[in-house]
């Protein structure tokens, strides 16, 4: 990684720029500089983001300047096979900007998810703006733009998490948290965090997990089923996205339950279940994308209970940093040592 100057130009039709404020430092932006995304370089990392709208392109109604607002990776077409079903959380052509950010040589430069806001400004799709309150602190909103909406939508859209539920969380990193405080804003009666880390299983308390389960002690599946009357719990978020937790969310659940991935795997990981088990046990298994959210219809929401003091998205923020502090950030975030690291631009 290296910071250099970078040369975004004025907006085109559909297009808005944006003075970001605060960005947060994801996984996925790890997986971009290791190649784990594609081969595309050089990079413009940075996606978890929340900022001003400076000027946008002549056509652009939904943003205006001095906007506030979240930065999105869903900018729905409205004209997709998912669109046109009414299900525009699964949009298959999502909107980004068409005009390049470039080097000063012009090196065009590939933007993190489309958006690219380790930098002072970012130009992106109008339809990847979400207005919100500007009440609200950048570097906590802004992480709704990921991580934190994975998490909650696993529990509150996928999931459909309701009241008196048992959910279990295996994972509790930012994601799997968000998922904690995902099923507390559901009504859940009982929430089991679980996780091979002290550390991160007191984050989870505090985002309230009402039992904690650490994986090292432990047997997981064993220890769910006996939180739960010995049936497992209604629904079981699997936050780390490996074979191995998979089947401990798989048999962790009540007959009829429901497993969410929402963990990203890796390519060569390869699942094995008994299909009679599939079939027997019931209940449903799904994958959330960026937990089935629409940000016009969910980050709003979100960003008013913040205010209320319902969900505390600043738990989330365990530093605030420099731009150059980045990959100081990585090292920190792969040990596991925060929730997240957040670049804020003065």
């Amino acid at each position: 990684m290296e910071t250099t100057t970078i040369l975004v130009p004025d907006p085109g039709p559909g297009e808005a720029l944006v003075r970001v404020q605060a960005c947060g430092v994801c996984h996925t932006d790890l997986h971009y500089r290791e190649g784990g995304i594609n081969d595309a370089f050089p990079f413009l990392l940075g996606h978890e983001a929340a900022g001003i709208v400076e000027s946008v392109g002549p056509d652009v109604t939904s943003v205006a300047p001095g906007d506030f607002v979240i930065l999105n990776w869903r900018a729905v077409c409205g004209t997709c096979r998912a669109c046109r079903r009414g299900r525009p959380w699964y949009c298959f052509a999502t909107h980004n900007a068409t005009q390049p950010m470039t080097l000063e040589d012009g090196t065009p430069l590939s933007p993190a998810l489309g958006i690219g806001a380790f930098a002072e400004k970012t130009l992106v799709a109008a339809g990847q703006c979400t207005k919100v309150d500007p009440a609200a602190s950048p570097a906590a909103a802004g992480l709704l733009g990921c991580g934190v909406m994975a998490g909650l939508g696993a529990a509150l859209n996928t999931g459909n998490v309701g009241r008196g539920d048992s959910v279990a969380v295996i994972g509790c990193g930012g994601v799997g948290n968000a998922a904690v405080a995902g099923a507390r804003l559901a009504g859940a009666s009982r929430i089991i965090a679980v996780d091979l880390d002290d550390r991160k299983l007191e984050w989870a308390r505090g985002l309230g997990a009402t039992h904690t389960v650490n994986g090292r002690k432990e047997d997981v599946v064993q220890a769910i089923q006996g939180l739960t009357g010995g049936n497992g719990a209604d629904v079981v978020i699997d936050a780390v996205g490996r074979p191995e937790t998979y089947r401990q969310a798989f048999y962790a659940r009540d007959l009829a339950g429901t497993v969410v991935l929402v963990g990203v795997p890796t390519p060569d990981m390869q699942l094995e279940l008994p299909l009679l088990d599939v079939f027997g046990r019931g209940g449903a298994l799904k994958s959330s994308w960026y937990g089935d959210c629409l940000p016009e219809r969910d980050f709003p929401v979100l960003v008013d209970l913040y205010l209320q003091g319902r969900l505390d998205l600043d738990a989330f923020v365990s530093e605030t940093i420099p731009l150059d502090g980045v990959e100081a950030a990585f090292a920190r975030m792969d040990r596991g040592e925060v929730l997240r690291s957040v670049v804020e631009f003065p």
